[in-house]
């Protein structure tokens, strides 16, 4: 999954980006043409009044006219401004003629028009006294977000002065932010709605591993370790000690007040079944978890059974693999072999990494085959930081700058060595990395001719749904012929597909925590760890893991349908375009675009 703007993401109920405004019209311009003028010029005003509401995605870009704030994201006032900013932009919306637009710009109304809806959907009064009253768990939130935000490592610059001193501007909010959660927490106490014991006890030990640092080892520490050659002695004298003394009178006391709250008085009052079924309003909350996460008006029995159906077709696809290599038992078997045997894992941190880089080199040699456009950003690999890493999934993305200054990066999960499987190193890089969100995210923002919330903006079934298609795509390019290689697809593609029967499983049937990780267990080669690491997260955040395969069996059948009615019209490059150029669109938004592009080609 990509690591965007991420408290913003997380935190509230779209991303929007820097402005990105429209070339005025000629005097002369046409009754079309000023239709489309007007809307790019309310995406601009719309993306300007976002930014101010919500810094961190300006930061995330490279715009740094707000970035001394954090920003609020928890307060009754800001979810009440991105009410009413939605109201006002939708309103604005249906003032313009869409049959008058562009064909690009009928579907960016589209998106916009969709991501305004559903944002207000996810801000309606019955939504938000499930949601904001859990502002943190141990899989989103300030508390693990911040920390790599402020180490010098994520996407806050320090090279200057002034960075450093925005960063401790910044420091305040994030305490700010800190006890405004136990406000929260608080209400959802007096409210019945309550998190998860086992989320909460996890949000502890994680706050526990920050409080008991040492200030030298702190991230928030890290940039003082990291000065620029050009500051001045005074400079770095006067930040030194501001740094020192906001880590421990400031920072390191709001994360202890948090842990203290949540340990002696939240969590014997948490809840012991961990489904949302078994929460006050879970069953109203999942419903509209699972439409904004697939975009889709589907059930949860409708998904499940999806699941149960995937799960089967990829269990036999195993099994001839497992024929293929000669193993002789049976696939639980073959299974438990893959799990233990150490030839199938990581020695070292730095043989892990140096894996990754060279299925990176391979995949960059054969992609001109698959893609027209190649990112102009570049592409880091890296490690997760040990301090966050225990409860982090086996790999993520966190997205570059549209200018290129800053490179997107890969991150791995290098924790616990022996329960990492080296089968799945080319699928996860092929997601995580290229041609997965590293393509989607990076040609998305370097679109120019693209309204901001276009090129910044996203859903999760587009996202992740691309990225679970683009592992396919190691097939086309003969990765997948090693047979073990293939298993690690399979193993992937049965993740995704098992997430369907568990997320729902849990959510809305009333598993446990132990029948899901078995269900997983029993259906992969993937380890414990793994595979409590996953349906931890899975109870952490509800209904996005269902994104994935639903989004990408979207962008598969479509892709089929093109080939099927286009024969040898078809061209790969061309669709793979077709799919990405426009940036993140809604499931029935893209379908529409590519039939329109299916029948444009047959005509001509």
């Amino acid at each position: 999954m990509p690591r965007l703007p991420a408290l913003a993401c997380l935190l509230m109920a779209g991303s929007f980006a820097a402005p990105c405004f429209a070339q005025p019209a000629p005097a002369s311009a046409t009754a079309a043409q000023s239709e489309d003028a007007r809307l790019f010029a309310l995406f601009a005003t719309s993306d300007e009044a976002s930014l101010k509401r919500n810094p961190l995605n300006a930061l995330f870009r490279g715009d740094m006219r707000y970035a001394d704030q954090l920003g609020d994201y928890i307060s009754d006032a800001y979810f009440n401004a991105e009410r009413a900013a939605d109201e006002h932009d939708l309103a604005a919306l249906h003032r313009i003629d869409r049959a008058r637009l562009s064909a690009q710009n009928k579907i960016a109304y589209d998106v916009f028009e969709w991501q305004m809806k559903d944002a207000l959907s996810g801000l309606r009064p019955e939504i938000l006294a499930l949601t904001a009253v859990r502002p943190i768990n141990h899989f989103s939130g300030f508390h693990t977000f911040y920390p790599t935000l402020a180490s010098g490592k994520g996407a806050a610059p320090f090279k200057t002065v002034l960075d450093y001193e925005n960063n401790l501007k910044r420091h305040r909010q994030y305490i700010t932010l800190l006890d405004a959660a136990i406000g929260r927490f608080r209400q959802g106490m007096a409210s019945g709605v309550v998190d998860t014991r086992l989320t909460i006890t996890n949000v502890i030990a994680q706050l526990d591993t920050l409080v008991s640092q040492k200030i030298e080892e702190s991230p928030f520490y890290q940039p003082v370790m990291m000065f620029p050659a050009s500051f001045s002695a005074a400079d770095k004298a006067r930040l030194t000690e501001a740094y020192r003394d906001i880590i421990a009178n400031g920072i390191t006391p709001a994360e202890a007040r948090l842990r203290d709250f949540l340990r002696t008085e939240y969590l014997p009052v948490a809840r012991d079944a961990v489904g949302l079924s078994s929460m006050k309003g879970g069953d109203i909350l999942y419903a509209e978890l699972i439409r904004n996460m697939t975009t889709l008006p589907l059930t949860a029995d409708y998904v499940h059974a999806l699941g149960l159906s995937e799960v089967a077709r990829i269990r036999k696809e195993m099994d001839q693999v497992r024929q293929e290599v000669g193993f002789k038992g049976t696939l639980g078997e073959f299974f438990a072999h893959i799990r233990s045997d150490p030839q199938f894992h990581p020695t070292s941190r730095e043989g892990f990494a140096e894996q990754f880089r060279e299925i990176g080199k391979a995949v960059d040699a054969k992609v001109a085959s698959q893609f027209s456009t190649l990112p102009k950003t570049k592409l880091e690999i890296r490690p997760y930081p040990e301090f966050r890493e225990k409860y982090e999934a086996g790999g993520s993305y966190e997205s570059g700058t549209p200018d290129g200054s800053r490179p997107g990066v890969f991150y791995f999960n290098a924790y616990d060595l022996p329960s990492r499987n080296l089968p799945g190193n080319t699928t996860l890089y092929l997601h995580e990395g290229a041609p997965g969100h590293h393509f989607q995210i990076s040609l998305a923002q370097e679109n120019e001719s693209l309204p901001a919330f276009m090129r910044f903006g996203g859903n999760t079934a587009y996202v992740e749904g691309w990225a679970l298609y683009a592992e396919t795509l190691g097939y086309d390019f003969g990765f997948y012929k090693d047979p073990y290689q293939r298993m690690g697809h399979l193993d992937d593609e049965m993740l995704r597909a098992m997430r369907l029967v568990v997320d729902t499983g849990i959510h809305a049937k009333g598993w446990t925590r132990d029948q899901a990780i078995q269900y997983m267990l029993d259906n992969s080669s993937m380890g414990k760890t793994d595979a409590t690491a996953e349906v931890e997260r899975y109870i952490a955040i509800p209904g996005q893991a269902l994104a994935y395969k639903i989004g990408a069996l979207t962008i598969q059948r479509l892709k089929k349908k093109a080939q099927d009615e286009l024969g040898a019209k078809f061209d790969v490059r061309d669709f793979h375009a077709q799919v990405l150029m426009t940036g993140a669109l809604p499931m029935s938004v893209l379908e529409k675009k590519i039939d329109d592009w299916i029948a444009a080609k047959k005509a001509g």
